[in-house]
């Protein structure tokens, strides 16, 4: 097999061994793709401004602030994604434990293939935040939440950008299900009644906008809520002493609103192209959402990062933290715990050198001076 040098060898890796319905699942998106793609290509809609004759004899990487009182080794984490089973028999165990080795933040999702306790125990202080939904059965999630406090997460990351399921051809062509042996770890053994089903059917005739449309015409209880609104944050923070954070943020107004509700931080998202095709590409929020939140509360991004120099350019417009989504998946893929960790390196060693080369020693040094825009088809400074 030929030598693993960047997250495109890796990704290319990982296809080589792997089932058509569960790449699929990992590589679609919703409709044509097109946010899926220009999460991506928007990295190349900036140039990076390098400057020299500067020291760079050192470079340090960790993160300008710390996050929940503790220092990382680099500004990007592990983002959550549901059923890392499908990639390793370890699962979230495995992920977890290479987010403590490389000393990464990492985040879990409510449908992860192993339970939030099992995923916390291996990630110890590293596995900081529980990404959740609201379900109509409030005390469903609000059991989540209790369990997840008492594990000793830090952060409830509200998903907010998910009132019903995005269009996923692929999903629904391959009629997706999880493989025998593999469930929603939170919900196992009957936890709660009625469980959101993973199986994807054919709902051409339906009438409603999406599967969990159909779902809440069955009338099972544990579906996303679609009437959830900014003054539910309050009752999120009501249930517990973890700090509450929002996933799904594209818009400044959405920033404002945030704010207000009295969220801890904002995570820049489009749920990696699998809800609204066509949406903003998260690189181009991420720069109206920083200047609408004016440094009140952290602004996170995730999308489309596949490269060193992609977290530099995150930094540059103001992201405080980027996370990484898919490359986490193909590094379990390619090797488990290992196949992590080299994903992980890869980007340590490429934004490292990328700061090296751009004239900046510490992560406090990367600004928005150090990136010019393509407007048209020319090169503007911002």
């Amino acid at each position: 097999m030929a030598e693993i040098l960047n997250i495109d060898d890796l990704e290319r890796a990982s296809q080589l061994s792997i089932d058509k319905m569960t790449w699929d699942f990992w590589a679609g998106g919703a409709n044509d793709l097109q946010t899926v793609a220009e999460n991506k290509a928007a990295f190349s809609d900036y140039r990076i401004r390098p400057r020299y004759m500067r020291d760079v004899t050192a470079i340090d990487t960790t993160p300008k602030a710390e996050l929940f009182g503790k220092k990382f080794a680099i500004p990007c984490g592990l983002a959550p994604s549901s059923m890392h089973k499908l990639a390793h028999p370890d699962g979230e165990i495995a992920t977890a434990a290479a987010a403590k080795t490389k000393n990464w933040p990492m985040a879990i999702s409510s449908y992860s293939s192993v339970s939030l306790e099992e995923a916390k125990e291996a990630g110890r202080d590293n596995l900081l935040f529980f990404q959740l939904y609201v379900f109509k059965n409030r005390e469903t999630s609000a059991d989540l939440v209790r369990r997840a406090e008492r594990a000793g997460f830090k952060a409830v990351l509200l998903t907010i950008d998910s009132p019903y399921l995005g269009l996923r051809f692929s999903e629904r062509r391959n009629k997706f299900t999880l493989p025998k042996g593999i469930e929603p770890g939170n919900f196992a053994s009957g936890r709660y009644a009625g469980p959101i089903d993973f199986s994807v059917e054919d709902k051409s005739k339906s009438k409603g906008p999406g599967r969990n449309d159909d779902l809440l015409k069955e009338a099972k209880p544990n579906v996303v809520d679609p009437a959830l609104t900014w003054p539910d944050i309050e009752w999120l923070k009501s249930i517990t002493n973890m700090e509450v954070w929002v996933k799904g943020v594209v818009t400044a107004e959405d920033a404002e609103l945030a704010v207000e509700a009295g969220v801890d931080g904002i995570w820049v998202s489009n749920h990696g192209g699998r809800q609204l095709d066509g949406c903003l590409p998260t690189l181009h929020a991420l720069p109206e959402v920083v200047a609408a939140v004016r440094g009140k509360v952290p602004v996170h991004m995730d999308g489309g990062i596949r490269r060193g120099s992609d977290v530099f350019r995150a930094l540059a417009l103001g992201a405080d933290f980027v996370w990484i989504g898919r490359p986490v998946l193909w590094g379990l893929k390619y090797d488990g715990q290992k196949g992590v960790e080299l994903a992980e390196q890869i980007l340590e060693d490429e934004f490292k050198l990328a700061m090296a080369l751009s004239g900046t020693a510490s992560v406090g040094q990367i600004s928005k001076a150090h990136l010019t825009k393509k407007v048209a088809a020319t090169w503007s400074k911002l």
